[in-house]
């Protein structure tokens, strides 16, 4: 098997992210992980730094300042050597089979393998596999009109690929050359929605998006939303309107545009003092 490059963002992530380097270092295929820290101050990079200091399949980048998670994983990759590459969010945990087994789904046509994340109580995020959020199925979804015409995949997740349009960023494997090809990750979008883009990037490109159904991560709960929760809140309104203005075919129109614009940005200031009120609890 051709080395797999892991690449973990940091930013604050939280203690988990030790065993998801454990777990990640623990594969049955050969692998290099490369942590990129955006300007965390609780010290895990660091002890990453201390811990690893004598195993070159390690390797701590320090950007010293939060420059976004696309921007972050772009670097990683460029400090990397694998043919492969497999973002994994720092609460993720792979099993040692994990990157095997996805990238058996793996041919010219793919261009990105995705798998189910799940939660402590094994139950599958419905971001695992998605549909595009085109205005018309977000709008389906939040009236419960949801089905073909939402943006969720209903009915049981299969147990082998299926080809959809968008699989969760939390984990996902590229080749290196589709990669390079697409260019990594957007860098305007700094944070939330790159992984969209990315998917509808490649879909664009030619390239089949895959779910590996037969593939399951167990996805925890990471530090960083919840000690800035209105700074992450607003960057994610913002990627979803960049999103919008990208890829939506009803962005064209000068009055929707505006409509949406209004609406996302409602919709973060509505949120902020649920958000501060959870941080101080």
């Amino acid at each position: 098997m051709p080395v797999t490059s892991v690449i973990i963002v940091l930013a604050d992530s939280g203690p988990l992210t030790r065993e998801c380097v454990e777990h990640a270092l623990a594969s049955d295929v050969p692998v290099n992980v490369v942590v990129v820290d955006n300007g965390s101050t609780d010290g895990i990079p660091e002890s990453l730094d201390r811990a690893y200091a004598d195993d070159d399949r390690v390797r701590i980048v320090y950007n010293r300042a939060n420059l976004g998670f696309g921007p972050a994983v772009n670097r990683g990759v460029a400090q990397s050597r694998g043919a492969r590459i497999l973002v994994l969010n720092p609460d993720c945990l792979v099993q040692p089979d994990t990157i095997r087994r996805m990238a058996a789904h793996m041919d010219v046509h793919t261009g990105i393998v995705g798998a189910v994340v799940c939660d402590a109580e094994g139950q599958p995020d419905p971001a695992s596999r998605r549909r595009d959020p085109l205005l018309r199925r977000a709008l389906a979804t939040k009236l419960g009109r949801g089905g073909d015409a939402g943006i969720d995949i209903d009915g049981p997740i299969p147990g082998g690929a299926e080809e959809v349009e968008i699989v969760s960023g939390a984990i996902i494997l590229m080749s290196r050359s589709v990669f390079e090809r697409l260019r990594g990750f957007d860098e305007t979008f700094f944070l939330h929605c790159e992984d969209m883009d990315l998917c509808r990037r490649a879909r664009d490109a030619g390239y089949k998006v895959l779910l590996a159904g037969d593939v399951r991560v167990l996805h925890g709960k990471g530090g960083s939303s919840r000690h800035r929760p209105v700074f992450v809140s607003r960057h994610k309104h913002r990627s979803m309107y960049l999103w919008f203005r990208r890829h939506d075919p009803a962005a064209r129109n000068v009055f929707v545009r505006m409509l949406v614009w209004l609406g996302i940005w409602s919709h973060f200031l509505l949120k902020i003092p649920g958000q501060l009120l959870r941080k101080r609890r």
